[in-house]
């Protein structure tokens, strides 16, 4: 998926300015493909470019003039012939993960304490998730044009519970193993000292 992809999906709804397109997309599409607002303004304007939105400049009193972009057919063309397409796999890149597969070459704590980090990100992300849910589908049903969105909430509310029980997990365990490495080494020292 590229992002400009992205950003004629987010364009369906209704024409946006650049702004309103980027909060949009950190409020929506951005739980899942990160970008940036600089990244955002310059692949609007490549989609100008060839054709796949336009800009409509609306004036503004006591304001600067804002650009309002709307989808246009071959977007749409574009879009559809895009989704028609396999999807690929999202692949995972994690230093978190890569460092507990090294574990018994690091340092525990800090690795904690990332965890814990982690798991409270994990923790906020399923309360805003949660409080989408509620505020825009209160009968956790809907329309026919909504069903994407809520397929989309309900697989960020399991991914999001999912990774914060996997986070508690590993915090256990890592947990266990300080507590067994703290204690071992007192308790071979005073062998040691006694024997």
């Amino acid at each position: 998926m590229a992002l400009g992809d992205a950003i004629l999906a987010c364009l369906t709804e209704r024409p946006m300015t650049g702004y309103e397109l980027a909060k949009t997309f950190d409020a929506s599409i951005g739980f899942f493909w990160k970008a940036d607002h600089q990244q955002i303004y310059r692949e609007l304007s490549r989609l100008r470019d060839r054709g796949h939105v336009q800009g409509r400049e609306v004036v503004q009193s006591g304001k600067p003039n804002k650009l309002v972009y709307t989808l246009t057919p071959e977007g749409g063309a574009a879009l559809r012939h895009w989704a028609a397409r396999p999807s690929s796999p999202a692949s995972m890149k994690d230093d978190l993960l890569v460092r507990l597969y090294a574990l018994d070459s690091v340092d525990i704590e800090p690795l904690r304490d990332d965890l814990m980090a982690r798991l409270e990100h994990h923790r906020d992300r399923l309360a805003r998730y949660e409080r989408l849910l509620t505020k825009r589908f209160p009968q956790g049903t809907a329309s026919t044009a909504d069903t994407g969105r809520l397929l989309l909430l309900h697989m960020g509310l399991r991914h999001e519970r999912s990774v914060a029980e996997w986070c508690e997990e590993a915090i256990d365990a890592l947990s266990a193993i300080s507590s067994r490495t703290n204690v071992l080494p007192l308790a071979d020292s005073q062998h040691d000292s006694n024997g």
